[in-house]
């Protein structure tokens, strides 16, 4: 039995790891065009750089400050048909540093989208449930249209002022929302959603991180897709032996967070297989911060990726790993469990 129409896994994301030369070079074996890039220096302190092709190189957020939008001359300055190019911003391409980077496919610079009430740029990947838009806000309520079949996870942001990201997931309410950018807990307001996002469009309401009057937002829509992405949350036990989540796949890349908590360990921690091919995967990144990648975990959060999902492998009376605390997470696929040919996938 199949689980997947995405046998490939990486033929819509992918993580690729470099080093730094201090001038220009060209990153390339992402194994196809990105469109979304994910940045972070590991060897040392760095703001993570978020640039995709509906905005177009060199226009970058991060994911760790509130900043607008900014075009770094010398960041990420094209996409390129198997990678992309970075210039001499020692942020990611640092002389000797080194660098992940987290590449997701949708379908280029995007096309005119007036399925909603607010007319979008869309650029859309349907096979892999993944969606960059862009729009203008109106101030009122109102909706854009996403080109996927359904939202079940969401990043926002506001390019045209220094504002907290919008994030929301499937097993939140449509009126809570939490902030990529620092470790708050839920926030719920009606200024987030009127309702939850459906087939063609996201209900916004008035929030200025997300639908503010002339302000200029970008959105990452995910639409969850059987064997290769999974959205979800799940409640840690505290114990050595701790939580197991069943994502049908093996993870190539689980973000985290503790989402009822704002204390200091309630961070977004990024774990993948590239940086960490073996269990345990201790090696994080904190979506929220400039941090140098970790080597020990923390303590506080170490998962082992399986062939089937993730556990998380320490037990801890703080963050993550807490007895009691609940978790979102989102995960892309290595490889689903199950592909077309039956044949089922491995461990590490």
């Amino acid at each position: 039995m199949a689980y997947t129409t995405i046998n490939k896994s990486s033929e819509h994301f992918n993580t690729k790891l470099y080093s730094g030369n201090g001038g220009t070079q060209t990153i390339s074996s992402v194994g196809f065009q990105p469109d979304f890039t994910w940045l972070k220096k590991r060897n040392g302190t760095g703001y993570h750089f978020l640039v995709d092709a509906v905005r177009g190189a060199p226009k970058t957020v991060f994911s760790n400050d509130t900043s607008a939008e900014v075009s770094q001359v010398n960041g990420l300055t094209a996409f390129n048909s198997d990678g992309f190019a970075v210039g001499s911003n020692s942020t990611i391409n640092g002389n000797s540093d080194t660098f992940a980077s987290w590449n997701w496919k949708a379908n280029g610079a995007g096309s005119s989208n007036t399925d909603g009430t607010i007319t979008s740029t869309v650029s859309a990947n349907t096979t892999a449930g993944f969606s960059i838009a862009t729009w203008s806000g109106t101030g009122s309520n109102g909706s854009i249209g996403h080109g996927l079949g359904g939202v079940d996870c969401m990043i926002i942001k506001d390019l045209s002022n220094s504002r907290d990201f919008y994030f929301w997931q499937k097993t939140m309410a449509y009126n809570t929302r939490l902030e990529l950018n620092n470790t708050e807990a839920f926030t719920t307001n009606t200024d987030n959603m009127t309702a939850l996002p459906d087939a063609t469009k996201i209900n916004m309401a008035v929030s200025t991180q997300n639908n503010g009057s002339g302000n200029n937002y970008v959105g990452y829509f995910f639409q969850e897709k059987q064997g290769y992405s999974k959205f979800g949350r799940f409640t840690a036990n505290g114990n050595a032996d701790n939580a197991f989540v069943y994502c049908g796949f093996k993870p190539a890349w689980v973000m985290m967070k503790c989402d009822d908590t704002t204390d200091g360990w309630s961070k977004w921690y990024m774990f993948d297989t590239a940086r960490s091919p073996e269990n345990m995967n201790i090696k994080e990144l904190e979506a929220n911060g400039n941090s140098a990648e970790s080597g020990n975990g923390a303590d506080y959060a170490q998962i082992d990726m399986l062939s089937n999902g993730f556990k998380i492998r320490n037990g801890s009376s703080w963050g993550p790993a807490s007895s009691g605390k609940t978790n979102i997470y989102m995960a892309f696929a290595e490889a689903p469990l199950v592909g077309s040919n039956n044949v089922p996938c491995t461990a590490r």
